[in-house]
Order: structure tokens, then sequence, then C-alpha cells
């Protein structure tokens, strides 16, 4: 998902997620964490072995009685190519399975009928370690490459102001989960429970990132943290007010976000007032008194 948070904190590749090509830009970070993983996609499992019983040679083959729904790997192909058939496989399922989502909610039922409606056997579904949380942050992932393509596609973006950029870019990514916010409550949970939590904060890292990008960030010092760290936070509380928002085509959640970003840009713009105060009057009382202003604005 990226073109700058993972880049700046987790340092990865442009990587594929089968079938959906994430095209991240990255740039050198500016801090010293680095926090390796193995591919844009952030769920960390694993491709799923395909194991290959011995044959005695004296046991005859005695064929099937019923055809496999996919045929039996032959000795000779490569493992990288069953484990690229598989990561497709998996892909296939976990889109499929959203469509069950609404009525079924983010279970392994609805990743069972996933793997019916693409023709797969649902033995698949038990190959993922964390089901319904592999279902979680495949949707996340998934809206955050609709989110790239939207701003790399959108030239309008370019016209609007920071603030202005931002509330739109939250906005779009909040109404992919619209068809879903019966059900996004669960999807919370599940993305809250401890196992989940490296990558949930990993993805919203990612989101974040990328719409302050959007917007022309360009900080590298301390204010490219605080900077996030308010955006994750205006995003949310706007995530919470949606799920309680029963306006016409959430009305209300679109007015708390606007407000909520207005307030942000409002009390960076005070602050960035305040020091230019303290520079003037330092020019009359000396330094002092500016070095005064500062160590209180950064507290």
């Amino acid at each position: 998902m990226y073109r700058t948070a993972a880049k700046r904190l987790f340092s990865a590749a442009t990587h594929s997620y089968h079938g959906n090509l994430h095209r991240l830009r990255l740039r050198p970070p500016h801090s010293q964490i680095f926090i390796p993983y193995r591919c844009f996609s952030t769920s960390e499992d694993q491709p799923f072995p395909i194991p290959q019983s011995p044959v005695h040679p004296e046991t005859p083959l005695i064929p099937d009685s019923a055809p496999s729904s996919s045929p039996s790997p032959s000795p000779d192909e490569d493992p990288r190519t069953r484990g690229d058939k598989y990561q497709d496989e998996k892909s296939r399922v976990l889109h499929a399975s959203l469509t069950h989502v609404i009525k079924l909610g983010w279970t392994e039922a609805a990743l069972i009928a996933g793997a019916k409606d693409v023709g797969l056997s649902p033995s698949i579904v038990g190959s993922l370690p964390r089901k319904e949380a592999a279902l979680v942050e495949f949707f996340m992932d998934d809206c955050l490459q609709k989110l790239i393509d939207r701003i790399d596609s959108d030239e309008s973006l370019k016209t609007l102001t920071p603030s202005e950029c931002i509330s739109k870019l939250i906005r779009i990514r909040l109404e992919m989960q619209a068809p879903y916010i019966s059900t996004w409550p669960q999807a919370l949970s599940i993305q809250a429970q401890p196992v989940n939590v490296p990558t949930s904060f990993k993805q919203r890292a990612m989101l974040v990132d990328e719409i302050w990008h959007a917007a022309g960030d360009t900080a590298s010092d301390i204010d490219w943290y605080a900077k996030r760290t308010v955006l994750a936070g205006i995003y949310s509380t706007t995530e919470i007010y949606m799920l309680t928002d029963t306006s016409p085509d959430f009305r209300d959640t679109w007015a708390f976000l606007d407000a909520r970003v207005k307030d942000a840009f409002d009390l960076k713009k005070t602050i960035q007032e305040a020091q230019h105060l303290a520079e003037a009057v330092s020019a009359g009382l000396g330094n002092t008194f500016q070095g005064f202003v500062g160590k209180v604005l950064r507290r």
C-alpha cells in the first residue's frame, strides 16, 4: 500500500497480491525504524504446503471413484509454481467471500461460500491460520489499492487545499466500507484481537501516510509523526461515528469529518501564529523569550 508509510516505517518493496497488482512507491526512511515484512499483503500467512504421500512400489494405484475438483500436483512441478497457484486460489476465495460478508459476516462460513463460488474445495479454508482476520486484512489491502488508483487517476485532487484533499480521501475510503456497515463492528473486533493488532496497525499507518502524501506533505522531521498520529485519530473517530449514523447517505458522518479536519488545521494555524509572534517579540527581547515559547509549544 505505499508510497511513504511502509517505506519509512516498515521498509518494503513492490509486491503482488495475486491478481491485484499493488504498486507501491518506496522512499528511503528518515528514521531508523525497520520492520521487514515479506509482501505487500499485510497478512503473514505462508503458502500452505501440498503434501505428497509416498506410494509403496508394490501397492497398485487405485483411481478415485469420483473426479477430483483439482488435479494432483505433478512430482516434477516446481514447488514455487504450486505456491503461486495456491496464493492465486486463496486470493480468489477471499475476493469471492466478500460478497457473502453482508449476510454471513466476517466468518468462516463466508469463506466457505466464497470457495464454492470459485469452484474450489472448502478445504482450502482450513489452510488459512487466521481465517476471519485474513478476510478482513484482504479487504483492507484491496481498499487501499483502490484508493491509490483513485489518487493516481483523479487530477482534481491536485487543485484542492490539503484539508479538502484529506477530507475527500478519507470519505472515499470510508465509503468503501458502507456496504459492510452492518458487519463492520465485527471486523473491528477481529482487528483488535492481540494477534491481529500488528497487522491492523500496519494497514492503518499505510493508509494515513498515503493520504498525507496525496495532500502534498513533504515533512521529514518529528512533524511527520505528529501529522500521521492526528490523521489516524481523525480517521478512527469518523469510522466509529459512521457506525451509529442513521442520516441519509451518511451526511452527518461527512459533516463530522469535515469539522474534525478543520479543527486539526486550525490548531496547526494557531501554533504557527504563536511561533511567529515569539519570533517577532524575540527581536526586541532577545532569544530567551523565543526559547521559552518554543519550549511551551513543544510540550
